[in-house]
């Protein structure tokens, strides 16, 4: 595999950043994620944190001898996930669990697969044109469906999702393909941080006409000058397929051809677990829980 990517995630306007963004790779295999923990409810940035790292965990150990069927390993993390956000709220006696929505997307023999549960979205850009897109888990979306009928979502909020994962309820989420990449071919993930301030026609003109890194920048400084002081967090993870010749020298260019099988390379902290199972290490996430939330207070403390 040959690829370039870009990650960005800047604060905006909140106190806290809930957003989370990562990627992982093997000799033959990716895997790219972004989650937004949800505002209104509790520990937000929790919820995200361990999304990222139980997934990006499971793709680790599933790759050393290789992913078969791609919805199923995307079915089945996102289920586990699940589990252990609803598990961890029950354990710590928490009245409102921890909610996040997220969006992955799994990469190998040339085809790309991925999932979504809330508003993260993922686009696919090829050849300047938007050919796929993720379709929101909201209320304004249900009651839009295909129309482009503006009017119909008047009256309904758009941040109004019907799922999630953290809820009582089991997540509803969609997973598509594999689609066949084509070089050339730019997929970003984002939060709604970004897409709630941009339109899709600017989105896709970035990633169209500009290196990966180029556009993440432009399209996150874009985000938070058009939302102001109220600006959501803005994350964005962004990748550019089978490389041209001309970027392969640049920091954010990945080639994995010289990579020994069972080596794995990540950009995400404390999220190596061992024998990850419908069991995951607990003490592990829960170290690195704490680790956030220390990190949060003194951040709070260096405000006063």
């Amino acid at each position: 595999m040959k690829f370039s990517v870009f990650q960005l995630s800047r604060i905006g306007g909140r106190e806290v950043n809930q957003d989370r963004m990562g990627y992982s790779y093997t000799r033959n295999a990716s895997f790219f994620l972004v989650a937004d923990g949800l505002g209104g409810h509790p520990q937000g940035e929790v919820a995200s944190q361990m999304a990222l790292q139980v997934m990006t965990g499971l793709f680790q150990n599933d790759s050393k001898t290789g992913i078969d069927d791609a919805y199923s390993f995307l079915e089945r993390a996102i289920k586990i996930t699940d589990r252990k956000i609803q598990r961890y709220s029950i354990e710590k006696g928490m009245s409102d669990s921890p909610r996040t929505t997220l969006v992955a997307a799994l990469i190998q023999e040339g085809g790309i697969s991925w999932i979504h549960c809330g508003d993260s979205r993922l686009y696919l850009v090829r050849d300047g044109e938007l050919l796929a897109k993720t379709r929101d888990h909201s209320y304004v979306e249900q009651k839009q469906g295909n129309s482009t009928n503006e009017k119909l979502s008047e009256g309904v909020n758009r941040n109004m999702l019907y799922t999630c994962l953290g809820s009582p309820t089991p997540p509803v989420f969609e997973i598509t393909g594999p689609v066949a990449l084509k070089e050339g071919d730019k997929i970003l993930l984002c939060s709604d941080g970004l897409w709630g301030s941009l339109s899709d026609i600017e989105i896709v003109y970035e990633l169209a006409n500009k290196t990966v890194a180029e556009a993440v920048r432009d399209l996150v400084d874009r985000a938070l000058i058009k939302a102001g002081n109220s600006s959501d967090n803005v994350t964005a993870l962004a990748l550019e397929w089978e490389t041209p010749d001309v970027f392969e020298a640049t920091r954010v260019s990945v080639s994995t051809q010289s990579m020994d099988e069972g080596v794995c390379a990540s950009t995400v902290q404390a999220g190596g677990y061992d024998n990850l199972s419908d069991d995951l290490n607990d003490e592990e996430i829960e170290r690195s829980i704490a680790e956030i939330n220390d990190a949060i207070r003194r951040s709070s403390v260096k405000k006063k």
